[in-house]
């Protein structure tokens, strides 16, 4: 099942038939809300953010990572229970932003193909086309990921990790803003495929939402009275507005005493008692610019051991396997980088 809203930002656009809707309400002019050329960068986070908990109420801290992950250029995936908001968070930010979005409902029987696109004979013209597949999008939701076969799953590690995909010996560009939300159900493994390592890897935060609390839920049973909160959502920044943030965060500043910090922490994370495979410099990497993305929606200009900190167990939790016998003992991820937190000296 594929949901799709179109793309923009892209190069090229959507192939001749695409089904799309414009991310657009008609309970008022998108230009009313957005006045993008003065727009800081952490002005930029909180229009976002606004606009999502006006949805999504009593989740500030899952909405700031998640803008965290988005301007720091990395993918984001959500491990929780069915109906805390996880597609709606989704369809929210894409609104938010005036951005294409598309979502796949992955199965068993899902094909790279359905993800990547195809190319379809035309009798007519005596030619072959190709018809772009849902990853030419902006933002995209891989609906419970770890219910298709391995070989699906890898079909969106080179958009995740290189911004484009291969089809046909051919390569094609993703849109300048590519954004990956993945989900999984973490009480659900009958007919599910777990994620390798590799692709693990690739996410740049992993968190749930959990449950809010009784006042909220009382909050989404009173907006839902009224109206369909979703398709009242308002873009209230542009895609350059976010592509924007996303520069900003990449001219933080960040000290060599930081970079050392960030280092010593992922390192921990390899000689950690009950750990099997810890985090890979690849998680350095993730880690230092999400802290640095963190800095810019905070709106400053360097990156301080508190952004680290704020970051480090969604930014590592996915990334480290545990031995089985840690397991039995009571041990989890979030423990060891809590461990690893305590022990390690902040720099001043």
């Amino acid at each position: 099942m594929k949901t799709s809203l179109p793309l923009l930002g892209r190069n090229s656009v959507n192939a001749p038939g695409t089904n799309a809707d414009l991310l657009v309400s008609t309970n008022g002019s998108p230009n009313d809300q957005m006045h993008s050329s003065t727009l800081t960068p952490r002005q930029v986070y909180q229009k976002i953010s606004t606009n999502i908990e006006s949805v999504m109420k009593g989740q500030a801290t899952s909405i700031r990572r998640l803008l965290a992950a988005l301007a720091s250029g990395g993918h984001v995936l959500l491990e929780d229970y069915p109906g805390t908001g996880k597609t709606t968070l989704a369809k929210v930010l894409a609104r938010s932003i005036q951005a294409g979005f598309k979502r796949i409902q992955f199965t068993p029987d899902l094909l790279p193909s359905d993800i990547l696109g195809v190319s379809v004979f035309n009798q007519r013209d005596q030619n072959f086309s190709f018809h772009d597949g849902p990853v030419f999008t902006n933002i995209l939701l891989a609906d419970e990921i770890n219910r298709a076969s391995p070989r699906t799953q890898s079909a969106l590690l080179e958009a995740m990790g290189e911004n484009q995909v291969s089809v046909e010996g051919e390569r094609r560009q993703l849109s300048d803003l590519f954004f990956v939300i993945a989900t999984q159900n973490p009480i659900e493994f009958r007919g599910t495929y777990p994620l390798p390592e590799a692709q693990m890897d690739r996410f740049a935060l992993q968190f749930d939402l959990g449950y809010v609390s009784l006042e909220h839920e009382v909050a989404v049973l009173t907006s839902h009275q009224t109206n369909h909160l979703v398709e009242n959502v308002v873009p209230c920044v542009t895609l350059d507005d976010v592509l924007r943030l996303r520069e900003a965060a990449q001219k933080i500043r960040i000290s060599e005493e930081l970079k050392h910090y960030v280092v010593k922490l992922v390192a921990a994370t390899r000689t950690a008692p009950g750990i099997q495979l810890g985090a890979s410099p690849r998680a350095s990497v993730a880690l230092l610019l999400c802290a640095k993305a963190l800095s810019a929606i905070r709106g400053r200009e360097f990156s301080t051991p508190d952004d680290v900190r704020d970051v480090a167990r969604p930014v590592l939790r996915h990334r480290l396997s545990l031995r089985a016998e840690a397991e039995l003992d009571g041990a989890t991820p979030d423990v060891v980088i809590t461990d690893i937190l305590k022990s390690a000296e902040v720099p001043r």
